[in-house]
């Protein structure tokens, strides 16, 4: 963007007829602000332009009722108050007044934004909430409980060292150095001392007990809870080879892994990563950006071919080739010997870095030892609540009753941790609200974005509409005549009807 950018559209204090709106939205300005006018049902509203999450275009999104949803990664915005409904998006957008003279619609005065999510609370109450997780789940668990006007205690322990923080940029434009550190955090420090959030880093938990409603501490101590949230999401599977424990080798899930891997990219002049998962892949893409050279050895025929089919898997490989990245399909790495890796093929490679990106698995074991139902996961009710009342679950652990693929099902999406923890938050406070959201997730790949929403653990066939390899492509995953899941690339508005179907057909 030029810093001599210019204003969009017409001037909306002087006024602009209905006729010049386009599939119901018309991208102006006020002064040197760009206001985008939503036409929803008889109403007209005008809204910031850009999502608060990535800078989507709202102009290219999707109006459903009075709310509109974000073409890039789903979040959605309610066109009245600008407030952020639904995740990824935490922050409100700024809304103006309009005013309506027949067909006539004129856009005024600016209201004040609200303030990031610290809504008026009520009196204090002896109410505990504890909240085991600084993840995606946690985190909007935490924010959700005081929009919702929670004034009880909220102690959320992570065993992080850093404050949450925006995962998917792990492994994405962080790692690739296009974003600085400072874009990571979720929420400042200060956010957490004004919205009265007990916020304990390098925090371990080592027992909850449902009996006498308290958690045990890595230190012995014991901290009583009214309503638990158990948030404690996946750790990376650890590479079971000879060499896998040398300072070279590493798995990516935190800042401080994200750190590591970037220090060592430093020196490094070829990048191995095991595994052709889509943390694998990004973290190649990424390598790529800081001009390593990068192999990819995975024992699969093609990448992602499981969850997004052959066409789909060819197309990602040759996308990563033609950007240098070289893969050993087929194969496995079976020792690392200082810097060289030696493949169940015979061949060997040589790479002062390496990635492990071979999956990660939920981390269970504090709900087992409580006693809490564990079935590949944590099982939870449709309001997401564990076996044992009060007890409640969200994330890369949750196991749900899902209404749309009509399983129960457990997936590891970062969109899908964050309205979880939105859910759980407004059922700790009693309010009965099923989780029946569609999961979602993104992937990008250099300048290719795959969104990915439903959930399709199996299909029949792929009905693919567009052409893949001219990156314009929509791919319906079908089991038994039904669509369960979507991809796409670069069909952002078909991705979003796709959701919003599947949410209206929700069994």
């Amino acid at each position: 963007m030029t810093e001599d950018k210019r204003p969009s559209g017409p001037d909306l204090t002087k006024g602009v007829s209905l006729s010049e709106f386009k599939d119901g939205k018309l991208l102006g300005h006020v002064g040197e602000e760009d206001v985008l006018l939503v036409q929803a049902g008889s109403e007209i509203f005008a809204i910031e332009p850009l999502c608060s999450h990535y800078h989507g275009p709202l102009a290219e999104g999707l109006v459903v009722d009075n709310t509109i949803r974000c073409p890039w990664h789903h979040a959605c915005f309610a066109l009245r108050s600008g407030e952020a409904t639904r995740p990824p998006a935490l922050n409100a957008l700024a809304v103006w007044d309009v005013t309506r003279d027949q067909d006539r619609i004129t856009v005024a005065r600016k209201r004040e934004a609200p303030k990031p999510s610290i809504a008026h609370r009520s009196a204090p109450t002896s109410e505990k909430f504890v909240i085991v997780g600084g993840g995606a789940a946690g985190f909007v668990a935490a924010e959700t409980l005081r929009r919702e006007g929670f004034a009880g205690a909220i102690t959320m322990l992570s065993n992080d060292g850093a404050m949450p923080v925006d995962r998917p940029n792990l492994s994405k434009d962080y790692l690739a150095g296009n974003a600085p550190e400072d874009w990571l955090p979720l929420r400042g420090e200060d956010y957490y001392q004004d919205a009265g959030i007990d916020l304990r880093l390098n925090t371990s938990v080592s027992g909850i007990d449902p009996k006498t409603r308290s958690v045990t501490l890595g230190n012995g101590d014991k901290l009583p809870f009214d309503r638990l949230l158990l948030a404690t999401g996946a750790e990376p599977v650890r590479l079971q080879i000879p060499g896998a424990d040398q300072p070279h080798v590493h798995t990516l899930r935190s800042v401080a892994d994200s750190r590591a891997i970037i220090k060592t990219s430093g020196s490094a002049k070829r990048a191995l990563v095991i595994g052709a998962s889509f943390i694998g892949l990004e973290v190649a893409a990424s390598l790529r950006a800081r001009k390593i050279e990068v192999h990819v050895v995975a024992p699969e025929e093609r990448p992602m071919q499981e969850v997004l089919g052959r066409e789909m898997g060819d197309f990602v490989r040759s996308l990563h080739e033609d950007n240098g990245v070289i893969f050993h399909l087929n194969d496995t790495v079976e020792k690392l010997d200082g810097t060289r890796a030696a493949l169940k093929s015979g061949g060997m490679i040589e790479a002062d870095l390496v990635v492990a990106g071979i999956g990660v698995k939920p981390r269970l074991a504090l709900a087992e030892h409580a006693g809490l139902a564990v079935d590949r996961g944590v099982s939870v009710s449709e309001y997401l609540e564990t076996s044992i009342a009060g007890i409640f679950a969200a994330g890369d652990i949750a196991r749900w009753p899902d209404p749309h693929s009509r399983q129960t099902i457990r997936v590891e999406h970062w969109v899908v941790a964050e309205r979880q923890g939105q859910t759980a938050a407004r059922n700790m406070l009693g309010r009965r609200e099923r989780f029946d959201a569609v999961p979602f997730f993104w992937s990008q790949h250099y300048d290719v974005p795959i969104n990915y929403v439903g959930h399709a653990e199996s299909y029949d066939d792929i009905a693919i509409e567009g052409s893949i390899k001219d990156r314009d492509c929509l791919l319906q995953y079908r089991k038994d005549g039904r669509v369960l899941a979507v991809a796409s690339i670069y069909r952002d508005l078909d991705n979003l009807k796709a959701e919003l179907e599947m949410e209206r057909s929700r069994a």
